[in-house]
């Protein structure tokens, strides 16, 4: 039989590679994709500034591997929590750009995506910490 712990501990691995491979995607599209073609899918990206759209996803990729790494390789296994907080605070900031923008009907990803990123830091700082080797 699992117990509660280790089921808690499998369901934070599921949320922190899903997490990290949905950050890691929106990086390389932001990172590598030419703004047009972006703005295609994203029309808020031909709206702004590409350094701000770079910015944010040189900030997924970093929030992305902070969530899967330090504790994976269990170096500093405190930044996996602090990394789901930062995201939880891109997240607050897309959701409060998009509101001004009038695109609050956009914000669900973004809620759904900083609730997970909360659950990660809750349990891995509190319920399931990684110890470090």
């Amino acid at each position: 039989m699992t117990s509660p712990l280790k089921t808690l501990h499998i369901a934070l691995w599921v949320v922190q590679v899903v997490l990290a491979a949905t950050f890691a995607w929106a990086a390389v599209m932001k990172l590598s994709t030419p703004i047009p073609q972006l703005a295609v899918m994203w029309p808020w990206v031909g709206q702004v500034s590409s350094l701000l759209v770079k910015g944010t996803g040189i900030i997924d990729l970093l929030g992305g591997l902070g969530l899967v790494l330090p504790a994976a390789l269990r170096v500093k296994p405190l930044l996996t929590p602090l990394a789901a907080l930062g995201l939880v605070l891109l997240m607050v900031c897309a959701i409060v750009f998009h509101v001004m923008r009038g695109e609050a009907h956009l914000t669900g990803f973004n809620i759904v995506v900083v609730l997970l990123c909360i659950f990660v830091a809750w349990g891995r700082y509190k319920r399931a910490p990684v110890s470090p080797r």
